[in-house]
């Protein structure tokens, strides 16, 4: 598995995923949902963010001998298509001596999220596994009434969203502007005044196509894609404690870059972060990826031990 399947594909995937997140968080707030509940994307979460710290896998803190982060506890607490005789259901919809999360838990449960585990037990309780370990499906493509407008399968989920809006889709962009967006998108940069020249009088059939590519094989694309991943690693000059000292860190920051311009297998990508000095005969390269373990806040005040 790369970090890619291909970088396109990975593009149209990316921006699926954000546009049907959006469209799952707003049905999310306003309401009772008109699809079905999918334990992975509308459960999961809300037993790992709430429930977990008392019934998770740290056998330290569980509670009541119960763990609601595994298939096995899970259907223990569940009785299928019959919510009120279900555990889970009817400990967190208790107000009193025995609800849950107990008062004084620093987070609770909306009525929303009480409502969502009713309507995936009635709907018959289904497990299923972490998106991470389940083969890859293909999706089935949603109906769609303008089926002429959807150019691919991408489209018709944006098409079936909008139409369920009762929304028409905008009528497509002219060129210059469709080049800034996709320049903006890919390198995080404006197109030059010669590269829109090139693209406004290029009328061949597969000319958007072209310059995707060209875009892709730009070494600013990595530059562009390594800002999320140096965001979550929090990836910077400073320590961020007490006196804040700098720390020059910026090899790493080239490493992340290179990898996304190299198209890396997401594998390695992660082993040589989390242990590539580990690796056997480890080059610079992998040395320099596990600096990854040295980003977070630290401190060097007197008293600190440097292990």
């Amino acid at each position: 598995m790369t970090i890619f399947m291909s970088r396109r594909a990975f593009l149209c995937y990316a921006s699926t995923f954000v546009l049907l997140a959006t469209a799952g968080l707003n049905g999310y707030s306003q309401g009772p949902v008109n699809r079905p509940v999918s334990f992975q994307r509308d459960i999961r979460p809300i037993l790992s963010n709430i429930c977990s710290a008392c019934h998770g896998p740290d056998e330290k803190v569980r509670k009541a001998n119960l763990r609601l982060d595994t298939r096995a506890g899970v259907e223990r607490n569940v009785v299928p298509r019959k919510p009120e005789l279900s555990p889970l259901y009817t400990r967190i919809k208790l107000i009193g001596p025995g609800q849950m999360p107990p008062p004084g838990f620093l987070k609770r449960l909306t009525q929303q999220q009480i409502g969502m585990v009713w309507q995936w037990i009635k709907q018959g309780g289904k497990w299923e596994q972490h998106w991470a370990y389940a083969p890859l499906v293909k999706p089935r493509l949603p109906a769609v009434v303008q089926s002429t407008w959807a150019k691919n399968g991408i489209d018709k989920f944006i098409l079936s969203r909008l139409e369920r809006e009762k929304l028409k889709p905008s009528p497509q962009a002219d060129r210059r502007t469709l080049l800034r967006r996709l320049s903006f998108d890919l390198t995080g940069l404006p197109p030059s005044y010669n590269e829109v020249e090139l693209f406004l009088h290029d009328n061949s059939p597969d000319a958007y196509e072209q310059t995707v590519d060209r875009l892709l094989a730009s070494e600013h694309f990595g530059e562009r894609l390594a800002v999320y991943w140096l965001d979550l690693v929090r990836y910077a000059d400073t320590r961020g404690y007490h006196g804040d000292q700098h720390q020059d860190v910026s090899p790493y920051k080239d490493y992340v870059i290179s990898s996304y311009n190299s198209n890396k297998p997401f594998d390695r990508f992660t082993l040589e972060q989390l242990a590539g000095d580990l690796a056997p005969n480890p080059g610079q390269e992998q040395k320099i990826a596990s600096g990854y373990n040295k980003l977070l806040m630290t401190t060097e005040e007197g008293g600190s031990q440097p292990k």
